[in-house]
């Protein structure tokens, strides 16, 4: 083997191994502090912020297992101080104690969570988009003993079916139909929870009283028993999603036409595609075509004559693709069989139905 290709074979060595570091080092934010004290109302995402160019990545800040749940709890009062490890920086806890006048110790605030979960809490309980199939399947609110259309807590509503007495159920809104942006096939149907109560008087026509309204209720509305999923563990550990089908944005909560820090959105592929509480995605939208015009001069699509449009359809020679734009980052909180709802943690721009999401890349990903 001659000098030059020795040469060769130990570049490309070195370069795969630098790479391969540097793709699981942590960035530290220029101006980091060097020690924290943990406040009330903090999450461990927040915590990170102040350290890392990109939070999501908390976990390995604290060198956490993921195998091992809930591995660390940080609580109010906790100095973090910033120590490296192996070339790795890391952040130790020592833990604050309280004492009350007599020496007992005194119980502190409860553990800081990894994201505030008040913002999510709403969708963990109500939302859910499930098989448009099983949805005709269930019963449905007929009317009530009130006159009124709209029924509350501790009203009594009529359901045509016969309920086992005693059973207690969720009441549903129907909302939208979600499709994936490529196929054009049906993702399921969402729906939100109006109200849950408790089959008082079973018959052909059950009676059921509501027990708590998350807003009113009406005639039409579908009847489910209550699932253990609205009581699903919020901790998860944030980790980077790598799937192999592409991911898109399909719908904001709201409607709004364009979300941005901590709202919630929906992803058009779920657990049936690998997609996993946790998962934190890029947002990208895709760039511009830029066309060159009879003066050689770059036009934006804004700027486009009715020529220059017309040329941008049938001479691909003038016409040049810009790179897709990073928006942000997005964590998957739910999970269903063909969608996902995530929570903006953090955006450059505003993030829109149609956003594409990709594996987050460490080196490059941006963060408060």
């Amino acid at each position: 083997m001659d000098r030059t290709m020795k040469r060769l074979l130990l570049l490309a060595f070195l370069s795969l191994n630098f790479f391969g570091v540097n793709a699981d080092t942590l960035t530290l934010k220029a101006g980091h502090p060097d020690s924290y004290v943990v406040k009330k109302g903090d999450t461990l995402w927040d915590i990170s912020g102040y350290f890392l160019n990109d939070p999501w990545r908390w976990p390995k800040l604290w060198g956490v297992n993921p195998q091992i749940a809930n591995p660390h709890l940080i609580y109010p009062g906790d100095r973090l101080t910033l120590v490296f490890i192996d070339g790795q920086p890391r952040l130790m806890v020592k833990q604050h104690i309280k004492k009350s006048p007599e020496g007992r110790i005194a119980s502190k605030d409860g553990p800081i969570p990894a994201v505030d979960l008040a913002l999510i809490k709403p969708y963990l309980v109500q939302n859910r988009v499930v098989d448009p199939a099983w949805l005709l399947g269930l019963p449905i609110v007929m009317s009530g003993e009130s006159p009124s259309i709209h029924h509350v807590v501790n009203d009594v509503v009529y359901v045509n079916a016969q309920l086992e007495q005693g059973l207690k159920v969720a009441i549903y809104q129907t909302g939208r139909e979600f499709f994936a942006p490529d196929s054009g096939d049906l993702l399921g149907q969402e729906i939100i929870l109006t109200s849950s109560g408790r089959v008082i008087e079973s018959g052909v026509v059950s009676k059921v009283e509501l027990l708590s309204s998350l807003r009113e209720t009406k005639g039409g509305y579908h009847v489910a028993p209550v699932e253990d999923e609205a009581l699903m563990s919020a901790y998860f550990i944030p980790k980077a999603a790598d799937l192999s089908v592409a991911t898109s944005i399909v719908g904001t909560t709201g409607n709004i036409r364009e979300a941005g820090k901590l709202d919630v959105v929906y992803l058009d592929r779920g657990a049936n595609d690998g997609v996993e509480t946790g998962h934190v995605f890029s947002m990208f939208r895709d760039g511009e075509n830029i066309i060159i015009d009879n003066d050689g001069n770059p036009v934006r699509p804004l700027d486009r004559s009715s020529y220059d449009k017309l040329l941008a359809n049938f001479s691909e020679d003038t016409v040049y693709e810009m790179p897709d734009v990073f928006h942000g980052n997005v964590m998957v909180f739910k999970v269903f069989d063909r969608t996902s709802l995530g929570l903006i943690m953090f955006n450059d721009r505003p993030v829109r139905v149609g956003d594409k999401l990709i594996k987050p890349d460490p080196l490059t990903i941006k963060g408060e």
